[in-house]
């Protein structure tokens, strides 16, 4: 802990001091800091500072990218020394003085703050279901055993409650209140609908998916601040929470929940249709290569916080995640492609990088590798993202799928459906080679390597989230 300690001191020097940080948060990888006053920060210093693999600027944030487990301790040593909790990060200016923040860019975020606090137990549930699973099919023990129907139960738990829990996220992010929010989402999952019959047709539980949760808990948000204006404060704990969950009962069950199912049938049929090996070889082939080799990109931009709902109702409608597996590639071209540069490079630095960041790169968190190795560099980036398309379209033309959602890397072996997962190694052990060979015979050279480190954008990228 001594070392994270004083890593920490530095970090909160170079940022201005204590009375410099207005808020602070940490992801799996990143310390997220919003400064009070930006001319204090001294960014270049930072971004040298030994332990920091690269500095993100996300309008008025500074991400300070570390690692996992190490940034959840430095954030944990900086909100003791300052006395600020950490919690959610908050610009100070004003979101209308925020150029970048376009209406789409907003949505994604709101996505991102209604998902990524739900993923410690997605990931959880899912690599418990996938141990399970990968115990009854590879040790033939009895699925009916006490033991696994236990397992079972614990697994499914996170997937059971998830609407309710996607439902409280949805309400405290638009302003709602989050009992309300899970009521709401509640009502897409609650097995006492079915057989209910509206309009001839009869009521489906989870129909409409977590989309459909959104709408129902955005919509009662919604609903609340309206009833709240004109009810009287003296009746409001009454009639607001009454009326909101009242009307948007009939709502969800005649209008969200039927234009939910509408929109999870058409993205899902979508994505199985290109996907579908047996359909289209060429169509699965040129699927899994764009999908796997643009991933990356869409990482950096936030645009991929909108595929969690996508992954959970494809799972929800199907059983099977075949996009989960083709995703996961570009994290092992990264993998590939650093492997390269550190064989050719005779930079000290660069490959003490590399070999901090390869060991969880290859567990599937790649943020160390791409802000500190192959996005400074520039062409890697290329080179890797081309091998991820390769093992992308191993990945699809072969019909690889998960039963959950969790982990990349090797670790999501153990989320692959029975029978498909030495494949799924076998994908990933072609991503390694083809990012490591684009890299080392037209990703990398003398120049990069003694170029490394010199360069002021190094890692200081301003890229929105």
């Amino acid at each position: 802990m001594e070392k994270e300690k004083i890593l920490a001191d530095s970090i909160v020097e170079l940022l201005g001091g204590e009375e410099n940080i207005g808020s602070l948060n940490h992801c799996m990888t990143r310390l997220r800091i919003t400064p009070k006053d930006r001319e204090q920060v001294r960014l270049e210093e930072l971004k040298a500072l030994p332990g920091v693999m690269g500095v993100v600027q996300s309008q008025n944030q500074i991400q300070v990218v570390l690692g996992p487990g190490t940034a959840a301790k430095v954030t944990r040593l900086i909100a003791e020394q300052t006395g600020i909790q950490a919690g959610e990060v908050q610009d100070y200016k004003a979101a209308v003085q925020d150029k970048n923040r376009t209406p789409f860019k907003l949505f994604l975020r709101r996505l991102a703050n209604i998902f990524i606090p739900l993923i410690p137990a997605i990931v959880a549930g899912g690599m418990i279901m996938g141990l399970t699973n990968v115990a009854i099919h590879s040790f033939d023990v009895n699925e009916k055993s006490s033991w696994i129907q236990l397992l079972n139960a614990i697994s499914g738990v996170v997937f059971f409650y998830l609407s309710v829990m996607v439902g409280i996220n949805t309400a405290r992010e638009f302003g709602g209140t989050p009992a309300l929010g899970a009521l709401a989402g509640g009502m897409i999952s609650f097995p006492g609908i079915e057989g209910i019959e509206l309009f001839g047709e009869e009521l489906v539980v989870n129909r409409g998916g977590l989309i459909g949760v959104l709408l129902a808990a955005w919509f009662i948000s919604w609903l609340e601040g309206k009833i709240r204006r004109i009810v009287p404060n003296a009746v409001d704990i009454i009639f607001t929470p009454t009326l909101s969950v009242l009307v948007t009962g009939f709502v969800t069950y005649i209008v969200l929940q039927p234009v939910g199912g509408w929109i999870s049938d058409g993205i899902t049929g979508v994505l199985t249709g290109l996907l579908d090996a047996g359909q289209s070889g060429l169509m699965a082939i040129v699927s899994g290569a764009v999908l796997a080799g643009t991933f990356l990109p869409l990482v950096m931009t936030g645009l991929h916080q909108g595929l969690t709902p996508i992954h959970l109702e494809m799972l929800t409608q199907t059983g099977l995640d075949p996009l989960y597996p083709i995703l996961g590639m570009a994290g092992a071209g990264q993998v590939g492609a650093a492997i390269a540069i550190y064989i050719k490079s005779k930079n000290d630095t660069l490959r003490n990088v590399i070999k901090g960041g390869l060991p969880v790169g290859i567990l599937g968190i790649g943020e160390p590798l791409i802000y500190g190795v192959t996005l400074p560099l520039g062409r890697p980036f290329v080179t890797a993202c081309l091998g991820a398309a390769v093992g992308g379209a191993f990945q699809a033309v072969l019909g690889i799928a998960t039963v959950a959602i969790g982990v990349s890397g090797l670790p999501m072996a153990l989320l692959v459906q029975p029978g498909q997962i030495l494949m799924y190694l076998l994908g990933v052990v072609i991503s390694y080679g083809a990012g490591f060979v684009f890299t080392y015979f037209f990703g990398f050279n003398k120049e990069l390597d003694g170029n490394y480190g010199k360069s002021t954008s190094q890692s200081g990228m301003n890229l929105p989230t």
